[in-house]
């Protein structure tokens, strides 16, 4: 994959002031936030947005940037600029992470995803992990890859359960 000639891009501080629309995530910013590197942000935002439920916080479209908000869950998502970039991007992205996100429902992610066509990792299923002693936490889970190869686990709390 060809990198972003360092020459050709604006700089950052012209990405960040870029025109921008939205506002500032309901609740606030998240204390983690991911920012993933995309190849085509169009492409990520039909994804993200049109099949997994998130919304736009905010965006700078001339900067191929957008904030995205679903429940509580914050992500932001910029087209390869080259800033972060710690080594060749090569596809699937994200290698050896998986970015957990809690969601009151799996069913309407599972139904779009199935109306889309678009492939799960690993189908919906029920685990149960260790919390604690004498305690297990459960969640169902499907776990689905992004345009670029990020993994995607979705998780829908099952509540606890004693060991």
């Amino acid at each position: 994959m060809t990198q972003p000639d360092p020459a050709a891009r604006p700089d950052q501080a012209t990405r960040n002031a870029a025109p921008s629309r939205g506002g500032l995530p309901e609740g606030g910013f998240a204390p983690l936030v991911p920012e993933l590197d995309v190849r085509d942000l169009a492409a990520s935002l039909r994804f993200w947005c049109g099949l997994l439920g998130f919304t736009v916080a905010y965006d700078r479209p001339a900067a191929g940037f957008a904030y995205l908000e679903r429940e509580r869950a914050q992500v932001m998502i910029c087209q390869i600029n080259g800033e972060w970039l710690t080594g060749p991007l090569e596809p699937p992205f994200g290698r050896g992470i998986n970015l957990q996100i809690a969601c009151s429902s799996l069913d309407p992610i599972v139904d779009a995803l199935g109306a889309a066509g678009w492939p799960l990792f690993r189908p919906v299923a029920e685990k149960w992990y260790r919390t604690g002693e004498g305690r297990m936490g459960g969640s169902r889970e499907l776990l689905v890859q992004d345009p670029d190869g990020y993994l995607l686990r979705f998780a829908q709390s099952l509540g606890e359960r004693a060991v």
